[in-house]
C-alpha cells in the first residue's frame, strides 16, 4: 500500500479527494459488521492510497473497541456509575469524529453528548459552570461534553468575550469545583485534541470545498485561524492551570484522524475498569392474536409517495 506523504506536503487537491474518502469510510462504519467487513473493504482496497493506517485494520479495530464501549455501557448502567468524558480542542481537531464514533452503536439514554450552545442573557448572570451542571450525568450515565466549562479559558479568553479578572477566578475556581465532581462520585476524564498550525490549515480549505460540510466552518472559526498563537498560547496555561491528579489532562496527538479514534477509544475504555456482565437472553412472547380484530382501511393521501 502507498504511504501517504507527511501532513501539509500532500497538494489540496489530492487531499480533498482524502477527505471525500474518508467520508465514505464514515458512512460504511454505520452499515458494517464483522462478517461484511472484509468483503467490503476488498471491493475499495485500491482506493486507500492516501491513508496511513490500513483500511482494514482501522475498520476492524473500530468494531472491535465499539463491541467494548457496549461491555463498558453495560458495566455503567449495571453499577449505576457516573462518568464525564470532556472533548476539547482547537477548531476542527477532530473532537465531533470521536465523539461521534464512540456514540455510534451505544444507547443514547444511556450514553449522550452535551454540546451546549453560547450563552443567553440570563446564563451570563449566573454562576459560571451552573449550565454545565445541569448536563452531569446521574447514576447508570455518560456525558461527553463536545466543549465545556473550559471555553472560558479558550475562545472566550482569546476572543474577547470575558475579563482577564473572570479568567483568573475560572482558574482559581475550577480545580476545587472538579474535586468537588471527583469527590461526589463523578469519573471525569478530560482530552485535548492537538493538531498542527498546517493541519488546522488542510482542514479548513477542505470544509469550504465540501458543500456537505461547509456548515461546520462557523464565523469563529475562521477568526481563530488569525489568533494561532494567542489560542496556543491560552492552552498552554489551561492545561498548567487545570491539569490536576484528580482529573488530569491527556493530550491526543490529531492530525491523523483514524488514529486520533481509535487511540481515544483505547484509552478511554482504560480509565474505568470494567467487565462484561453476562445478561439474560432474551426471548420474545407469542404473538397473540385478537380473531374479532379487523384492520380498518388507511387513507392513500396519508402514504408517503414511493419514489424509488
Amino acid at each position: 500500500m502507498t504511504k501517504r506523504p507527511p501532513n501539509g506536503t500532500m497538494p489540496i487537491n489530492d487531499r480533498i479527494q482524502a477527505e471525500m474518502l474518508d467520508s465514505f469510510d464514515e458512512e460504511l462504519e454505520l452499515e458494517i459488521d464483522d462478517d461484511r467487513l472484509d468483503a467490503l473493504t476488498n471491493e475499495f482496497a485500491d482506493h486507500t492510497a492516501e491513508e496511513t493506517i490500513d483500511r482494514r485494520v482501522y475498520f476492524k479495530e473500530l468494531i472491535r473497541l465499539q463491541g467494548e464501549l457496549i461491555k463498558l455501557q453495560t458495566w455503567v448502567q449495571h453499577h449505576k456509575l457516573k462518568v464525564v468524558v470532556i472533548f476539547e480542542g482547537r477548531d476542527s481537531a477532530g473532537k465531533g469524529g470521536v465523539i461521534k464514533r464512540i456514540t455510534q452503536r451505544l444507547n443514547p439514554r444511556v450514553c449522550r453528548v452535551a454540546a451546549l450552545p453560547a450563552p443567553n442573557e440570563r446564563e451570563r448572570t449566573q454562576w459560571y459552570f451552573q449550565r454545565y451542571v445541569s448536563h452531569l450525568p446521574a447514576g447508570g450515565e455518560i456525558v461527553l461534553f463536545d466543549r465545556s466549562w473550559y471555553n472560558r479559558a479558550g475562545v472566550e479568553r482569546v476572543m474577547g468575550f470575558c475579563t482577564e479578572d473572570e479568567v483568573e477566578e475560572f482558574f482559581r475556581s475550577v480545580p476545587e469545583f472538579e474535586r468537588m465532581l471527583v469527590r461526589s462520585g463523578i469519573t471525569l476524564i478530560k482530552y485535548w485534541f492537538s493538531i498542527t498550525d498546517e493541519e488546522q490549515y488542510l482542514r479548513f480549505m477542505m470544509r469550504i470545498h465540501d458543500p456537505l460540510k461547509q456548515w461546520k466552518l462557523s464565523p469563529m472559526d475562521v477568526e481563530s485561524r488569525s489568533r494561532w498563537e494567542q489560542y496556543t498560547k491560552a492552552k498552554e496555561a489551561m492545561l498548567e492551570r487545570t491539569h490536576i491528579p484528580e482529573a488530569p489532562w491527556y493530550l491526543v496527538e490529531a492530525d491523523d484522524k483514524k488514529k486520533a479514534r481509535l487511540n481515544c477509544i483505547a484509552h478511554l475504555l482504560e480509565q474505568i475498569p470494567y467487565q462484561e456482565i453476562k445478561l439474560e437472553p432474551v426471548v420474545l412472547p407469542p404473538r397473540v392474536r385478537n380473531p374479532e380484530y379487523s384492520r380498518g382501511p388507511i387513507p392513500p393521501e396519508m402514504y408517503v409517495p414511493s419514489r424509488y
